[in-house]
C-alpha cells in the first residue's frame, strides 16, 4: 500500500455543536455533516474515496490476484435445489458474468422436475443499469399464475412492487410505490397485502390491494402507533391463515385472518404483554387443527405450547415440549405428523424432531463437532422427508433430506468449491476464553492443519447484538487467507444468542460492556494460547459489530495490527438521543433509552465516538453507505474525522462510501466480490507485514 502522508486525508472544518442532556454538556465538532443535501458533505465524501484510492496504489496487482482467487473457487453458472410447491419445483439460478440471479420453476412430473423451464424473473434484466439493485419481495400465488415482486434501486430499503402474469411474462398495470420489504397473497390470489414505512423508515401499516385496482384505491386495514414495534405481514405454512406479526426487541403480538377471506378483520391473536413473546405455526390435517405456539413466557429459553383454533388466548394453552434452561428453542415448523425444531445447544445451531403421535423428542445427529444445522426448503405439509441445510467452518454449505420412515440421508447438492479444495487439509475447533468476570466465551476457529502455531495472523470477527447468533459457515473467499497461513475466528460475545436468551441478556442494557470485554478476552486468549500475536491480528465487525470494533478499539487499540469497520454504528449516544431518526425508537429495548439518567452514562461510557482519545490507533479501515437507513452515513464519517485527529501513532485511517447503495454495500455478486478483495488485500498487507 502507499504510505499516503497523513497530512493528505480529508479534513472536515470544525463547527462545533454543543449537545446537552441531564445537565451533560458534549462538543460534537462535526454534527453538521448530517446534512446530507450539502455540497461540502458529498465533496467530502468523495475526498474520503479519492484518499483511499490513493492509499490502496501499489495493491491493484493483489486485488486481481484475490478476485481470481476468489472467482476460480466459485461454480459462476450454478442452480439451487429446487423446492416443490403446488405442482411446480421452484428454485434460482446463476449465469458466467451475470451480477444477479435468475428465478425460474419447472413443472412436476412424477414427483420430479420436468424438462421445461419458466424464467419467473431475471434479476438481471429488472436490475437493468442501475448501481444497486434489491429485491425486497418474491411470492407466487397459491395457483401459481400470479409472482408479486418488489425492487429498490437506491439501497434505501424502500421499494416498489409489482404483479406478473406467469402466463403471459409481463407485469400487470398493478405499480406500488414506497413500500417495505414483503408481500402475501390472499387464498384465491385476488389480494396482496403489503407493509408501509412511517417517517422514521419504521414498517408500521399493513394495506391491502385488489389486483386489477389503482393503487390509490388501496386500503389500509392495519397500524402499529407504538414506536417501538415493526410490522410484517406472512402466511402460515398451511396456507389457511393470514398473519399479521407485531415485534418490538421484548414484546411480540400476532393477529390472525383467514387466507380465504382478505375482506375480513384480523383479530388478535393473544394481547400483548410487556417483555412476552409468542410466535405462531399453524398445523391441520384430519384429526389437528391446532396453533403452535413458541413463547417465553416464563420460560427464558422459550417452550412450546398449543392450542386449537377457535381459543387462542393464553388460558388455554397446553404444554409440549417444557423450557430447558441449557437448550434455546429458536423455532417450530410444521409438517405431517411432525414438528421440526430448531434449537440451539453449547452455541451450536441444531435439529431436532418432534412426533406428534408419540411425544418423541430426537436429536438430530451430525459429523462434526462445531457445524451450523436448520430446516430449509420444506415448502410443502404433506410429505415424509425434511429438507435441511448443513455447513461448518471447512464444510462448504450441503443441502440434505432425511427420511422420517427409514432414517435415510440423501445429500441433494453441495455447494462447489473449485480447484483443489481438500477439507481435510483444514482444522476446526471450539476452545473458550475466560472473560473478565471468569464467563467462559466460545471461540470457533479455522485454519490449515499444517499451520504453524508461533503467533502468525489471525482475522477475528464478532457482532454481539440483538440475539443474533453468528454460527460457524464455510467461505471459499476465506480460504485465500488460510493458505496464507492466517486463523480465522469468530468470537461468540454475549449481547448475541449463541448460548441462549441469557447469553445476549448478559450483553445488553446496563451490562453492554460485557460484549465488548468478551470480544478483548477472546483476542488475548488467541495471543495467548500461540495463536496469534497483537502485531498481526486483524479484528473485523460491522453495523452493530461496528459498535463493538469501535469500542474495543479505544478500549485496547494495543491489541491489534488493523480494525475492520463496516457501516459502523458508533455515535451511539447521538443518534439514541434523536428519535426522529430510523430504528431509533424501536432500539430502546436494545440498548436502552438515554432520555431516562440510568442509561445516558452507560451509553455515553462505551459510544465510540464520544470515547475517542489520544492514542496510537491500530490502522483503521471504515465502511459507509450514502443512501444507509440503518447507520446514517454520517456516523462512520464523523468518527473517520475524529479518530484521525486524536491518533497519535503512524497508522492510518481510511473510509469507503458507497455513493449509491446503503447498508449492505455493493449488491451485484462480481462487485461484491472486488469489494471483499479490496477488504482482504487491505487485511493481508496489515496483517502480514507486521509479523514479517
Amino acid at each position: 500500500m502507499t504510505p499516503t502522508d497523513k497530512s493528505s486525508a480529508p479534513v472536515a472544518p470544525k463547527r462545533p455543536t454543543v449537545l446537552s442532556k441531564h445537565g451533560d454538556d458534549r462538543t460534537d465538532d462535526w454534527h453538521w455533516l448530517r446534512e446530507k443535501t450539502d455540497p461540502e458533505v458529498i465533496a467530502l465524501l468523495e475526498a474520503e474515496n479519492a484518499y483511499l484510492g490513493q492509499y490502496l496504489e501499489g495493491t491493484d496487482g493483489l486485488q486481481q490476484e484475490l478476485f481470481e482467487e476468489f472467482r476460480s473457487r466459485i461454480q459462476e453458472t450454478d442452480l439451487s435445489v429446487p423446492v416443490r410447491r403446488h405442482g411446480w419445483w421452484y428454485y434460482s439460478r446463476t449465469e458466467e458474468g451475470r451480477q444477479y440471479g435468475i428465478s425460474c420453476r419447472k413443472a412436476d412430473v412424477d414427483g420430479a422436475p420436468g424438462p421445461d423451464e419458466v424464467v419467473l424473473l431475471d434479476q438481471n434484466e429488472v436490475a437493468g443499469d442501475a448501481e444497486f439493485f434489491s429485491l425486497g419481495a418474491f411470492s407466487v400465488s397459491a395457483a401459481g399464475d400470479r409472482l408479486a415482486y418488489s425492487t429498490d434501486l437506491t439501497g434505501s430499503e424502500t421499494f416498489t412492487l409489482r404483479v406478473r402474469d406467469l402466463a403471459t411474462g409481463t407485469d400487470l398495470d398493478d405499480v406500488i410505490e414506497g413500500v417495505y420489504y414483503g408481500a402475501t397473497w390472499s387464498r384465491d390470489g385476488s389480494v396482496l397485502f403489503y407493509t408501509r414505512q412511517d417517517e422514521a423508515k419504521r414498517p408500521h401499516q399493513v394495506w391491502r390491494h385488489v389486483l386489477g385496482t389503482p393503487a390509490d384505491a388501496d386500503v389500509k386495514v392495519f397500524q402499529e402507533d407504538d414506536e417501538r414495534f415493526f410490522v410484517g405481514i406472512g402466511g402460515s405454512k398451511s396456507e389457511e391463515y393470514l398473519v399479521i406479526s407485531l415485534g418490538s426487541s421484548l414484546t411480540s403480538e400476532s393477529w390472525v385472518l383467514r387466507a380465504d377471506d382478505p375482506y375480513g378483520e384480523f383479530t388478535v391473536f393473544e394481547p400483548r404483554v410487556q417483555g412476552v413473546e409468542y410466535h405462531l405455526s399453524h398445523y391441520q390435517d384430519a384429526g389437528r387443527d391446532e396453533f403452535y405456539v413458541l413463547t417465553n413466557e416464563d420460560a427464558p429459553n422459550f417452550r412450546l405450547m398449543v392450542t386449537p383454533v377457535g381459543s387462542t388466548r393464553r388460558e388455554h394453552w397446553s404444554e409440549v415440549i417444557a423450557h430447558r434452561p441449557d437448550v434455546k428453542l429458536d423455532g417450530a415448523e410444521t409438517m405431517a405428523g411432525h414438528l421440526i425444531l430448531s434449537e440451539r445447544a453449547e452455541g451450536t445451531a441444531r435439529i431436532a424432531l418432534y412426533e406428534l403421535a408419540t411425544g418423541t423428542h430426537s436429536v438430530m445427529e451430525q459429523p462434526e463437532t462445531v457445524y451450523t444445522a436448520g430446516a430449509s426448503g420444506n415448502a410443502e405439509f404433506d410429505t415424509h422427508v425434511v429438507r435441511y441445510a448443513y455447513t461448518s467452518l471447512v464444510t462448504p454449505r450441503s443441502v440434505y433430506e432425511y427420511d422420517l420412515r427409514t432414517g435415510e440421508r440423501t445429500l441433494l447438492k453441495q455447494q462447489p468449491v473449485l480447484g483443489d479444495y481438500d477439507p481435510s487439509a483444514y482444522t476446526t475447533e471450539r476452545v473458550w476464553a475466560k472473560a473478565a468476570d471468569g464467563v467462559e466465551v466460545p471461540v470457533s476457529l479455522v485454519y490449515r492443519a499444517d499451520r504453524a502455531k508461533a503467533g502468525g495472523p489471525a482475522l477475528l470477527y464478532g457482532y454481539g447484538a440483538y440475539e443474533i447468533s453468528t454460527d460457524p459457515y464455510f467461505s471459499s473467499f476465506r480460504l485465500s487467507l488460510l493458505d496464507r497461513g492466517f486463523v480465522f475466528a469468530i468470537a461468540h460475545v454475549r449481547g448475541g444468542g449463541d448460548l441462549g436468551r441469557l447469553w445476549y441478556e448478559d450483553g445488553k442494557f446496563e451490562k453492554k460492556p460485557n460484549t465488548f470485554s468478551d470480544f478483548v478476552a477472546v483476542a488475548e486468549h488467541l495471543v495467548n494460547e500461540g495463536y496469534t500475536s497483537p502485531s498481526s491480528l486483524i479484528a473485523r465487525g460491522g453495523s452493530a459489530g461496528g459498535l463493538l470494533m469501535g469500542a474495543v478499539t479505544n478500549l485496547r487499540p494495543d491489541l491489534f495490527a488493523g480494525v475492520i469497520a463496516e457501516v459502523p454504528f458508533v455515535d451511539v449516544l447521538t443518534t439514541m438521543l434523536d428519535p426522529s431518526l430510523p430504528l431509533t425508537v424501536h432500539e430502546y429495548e436494545e440498548w436502552g433509552n438515554p432520555e431516562e439518567e440510568k442509561f445516558y452514562p452507560v451509553l455515553k461510557s462505551y459510544s465510540p465516538y464520544d470515547n475517542v482519545v489520544d492514542a496510537a490507533y491500530p490502522s483503521i479501515l471504515v465502511t459507509a453507505g450514502l443512501n444507509d437507513p440503518r447507520v446514517s452515513y454520517w456516523e462512520p464519517a464523523k468518527w473517520v474525522q475524529k479518530l484521525r485527529e486524536h491518533n497519535t501513532g503512524p497508522n492510518q485511517v481510511v473510509m469507503k462510501v458507497e455513493m449509491g447503495a446503503g447498508h449492505g454495500g455493493p449488491s451485484g455478486r462480481y462487485d461484491s466480490w472486488k469489494d471483499e478483495a479490496m477488504v482482504y488485500a487491505w487485511i493481508l498487507e496489515r496483517a502480514l507485514k507486521a509479523s514479517a
